[in-house]
């Protein structure tokens, strides 16, 4: 489904979203999904087999293709935004409930999740429609080994030159730095990360934890011992791939 109208297009391209409705009359809770990539590309165990076990849980779920390279910041939040803003106005498609609607990302994908997240500002492009009227932020984050912050040893560097594009300055990259946008309106957020991850450390996932506590945000942080980066829903791995069951102990503890 092309999450923009006609008059909403933007330099001829598109993001794209994957419905994954739960069906029936009762509103369920509804999920974004925020596959990674390092905003070069999608990973696809990222998005479809996430979809499934999020309806397995009773989530509905929406994989968004958002746009990547050489497509830079802020392309990939709009795309966020509106595909939210989507899910929230096709609410009786769907059989949703607008009031639990979150989001779930991996990687750079839980990097964008996070800047949804932690937005204040409108977010509307050029002129609105009547979907760019409804509220872009999720009712709760899911944060998978997330890029989060874009400064110091622990950023990652091909996510950041990928959304930026060429050098970036300091105040940029702190600005989109997710540890340093949270605030007391940040909704609960789950996040989960391996000690060993060579490739975005688990560094990331603290900071972030930390600037929840700091706010008294509600959240839930797990660090497993060893893992690479990428396992997505991790299901060859006993022991880090019991963040799902954690993670739905985490929704329905939130109604979701």
């Amino acid at each position: 489904m092309d999450i923009w109208t006609a008059a909403a297009e933007e330099g001829g391209s598109h993001p794209d979203i994957e419905p994954y409705p739960l069906g029936g009359d009762r509103p369920s809770p509804a999920m974004l999904v925020l596959p990674g990539g390092g905003y070069r590309r999608h990973a696809a165990h990222e998005g479809e087999p996430v979809a499934r076990w999020l309806n397995a849980i009773g989530v509905a779920a929406f994989v968004l293709r958002y746009r990547v390279a050489p497509h830079r910041f802020p392309a990939p939040l709009h795309d966020a935004a509106r595909a939210i803003r989507q899910i929230r106005h096709h609410q009786d498609r769907w059989s949703i409930d607008p009031t639990r609607v979150g989001v779930l990302g991996f990687s750079a994908g839980g990097h964008l999740a996070g800047l949804l997240a932690t937005e204040t500002g409108p977010l509307h492009r050029g002129t609105p429609d009547e979907i760019d009227l409804l509220d872009p932020r999720p009712d709760v984050a899911i944060l998978c080994y997330p890029v989060a912050t874009l400064v110091g040893p622990a950023a990652h560097a091909d996510s950041v030159a990928n959304l930026l594009g060429g050098p970036a300055s300091y105040e940029q990259c702190a600005a989109l730095s997710i540890d340093a946008r949270v605030s007391p309106s940040t909704p609960p957020t789950f996040l989960w990360h391996t000690a060993d991850d060579e490739t975005v450390p688990a560094a990331n996932a603290l900071l972030v934890a930390g600037a929840l506590a700091r706010h008294n945000v509600p959240y839930e942080l797990h660090i497993y011992p060893h893992g690479k980066h990428g396992l997505g829903l991790a299901e060859d791995d006993a022991a880090v791939g019991a963040w799902t069951a954690s993670c739905a102990r985490f929704l329905r503890d939130r109604g979701l």
